[in-house]
């Protein structure tokens, strides 16, 4: 597989998350621990890490950083690449494939494995799955993992709402309201984007496809189209970014740090550590102490941050951010908490109370008062 090509490269750029990673061994769980010779983990991607950016890479830059902390050579990892999150078919024949190769830890990256997952978790009780984003567990073999994303995507409005010049920002989401993960990250990001510049609003266009170059292509020529110059995004490849770059524009990108890709446009991306839980997960699985406990980070434990900040990035936009990074981090500013409204005037969080990050992720069905959508 091409894939393998790039591992000595990928190495090197996540040997900054190898110090970050945790291993968790307090809870006594039903696994049986496996040598680590013997030990089996199969990855499920959605697209092919070896395009160098965006979601499936930054996947695999936690899987490196787990081989990395827990002494696991390639054949030890069995990576299934470009399976279709809504082909629950080719999901299964995928996670199969692992299992008969002796896999005893299946990670599904993306959110339309879920629904599989949890069937086949029901069929191999001594395999133990677990699937990034989504909401679904069974507490024995089958939990779910995510974190608070929506903290970095606040930074990054603060990067987007210091550099527009037209007040116009554009942000290309995945799914529509009713997605809670994606509208979360949305009004997060515009409460960024508020936080330092209350002119500013925040244009979404939506492609109802997690993955799909050419409608997120698309989607973001619409809003450069309409005057945003701005280009923000939650899918999962590098389109509106160089599409921003293509016109002039500015961007914050999603996954990884897409700097390389649009050089002359991208300010900065959310980003996820992913070795984080990776290796907590599989060292737990290993050593017979997986509890299949879901599990939710943040930027506290060092799962979610952002990128770099480019060369494109407006004047003392590094001051503002790190001054709101140290309160996420040390817990005095939670993002959703006291007084908000939407936008159609409805206030959605009274003063003194915080919205839950279960709401955040499973009950948001509103966008914040700065939010035009369609």
């Amino acid at each position: 597989m091409k894939h393998f090509a790039k591992i000595a490269a990928l190495l090197l750029t996540v040997a900054m998350l190898v110090t970050m990673a945790g291993c968790s061994n307090e809870t006594a769980g039903s696994g049986e621990g496996a040598a680590n010779g013997d030990f089996k983990v199969g990855v499920i991607h959605i697209g092919d890490p070896a395009d160098g950016s965006g979601y499936s890479y930054a996947h695999d830059l936690g899987i490196v950083a787990m081989q990395e902390n827990l002494k696991l050579d390639d054949s030890q990892v069995i990576r299934k690449i470009n399976v279709n999150d809504g082909d629950a078919a080719a999901t299964r024949t995928a996670i199969e494939e692992c299992i008969e190769e002796g896999c005893k830890l299946i990670f599904g990256t993306s959110w339309g494995y879920m629904d599989t997952m949890e069937q086949l978790a029901a069929e191999y009780p001594d395999v133990m799955f677990s699937h990034g984003t989504g909401y679904k567990s069974n507490g024995t073999n089958f939990n779910n993992y995510f974190g608070r994303i929506y903290q970095a995507r606040y930074l990054s409005g603060i990067a987007a709402g210091l550099k527009t010049a037209s007040n116009k920002i554009g942000y290309v989401a995945a799914m529509d309201i009713q997605n809670s993960e994606v509208t979360g990250g949305i009004n997060a990001f515009a409460m960024g984007v508020e936080s330092v510049n209350p002119e500013a609003q925040v244009f979404v266009k939506v492609t109802n496809s997690w993955f799909s170059p050419d409608l997120e292509k698309q989607a973001a020529e619409a809003l450069l189209d309409m005057g945003c110059d701005v280009i923000a995004q939650h899918c999962d490849t590098t389109a509106p970014q160089l599409a921003a770059q293509s016109r002039g524009a500015f961007g914050c990108g999603y996954n990884s740090d897409m700097t390389k890709d649009a050089p002359q446009a991208h300010l900065t991306a959310p980003i996820w550590n992913w070795g984080v839980y990776y290796t907590k997960a599989a060292q737990a699985v290993m050593e017979g102490t997986w509890d299949a406990a879901n599990y939710f980070g943040g930027m506290d434990d060092g799962l979610v941050d952002i990128s770099p900040l480019s060369e494109n990035c407006a004047e003392g936009t590094e001051e503002a951010i790190e001054a709101a990074k140290a309160k996420i981090k040390d817990g005095t500013f939670k993002v959703f908490e006291g007084e908000l409204f939407d936008n159609k005037g409805n206030q959605v969080c009274a003063a003194g109370e915080v919205i839950s990050d279960a709401d955040i992720t499973g009950a948001m069905n509103w966008y914040y008062r700065n939010v035009v959508a369609e």
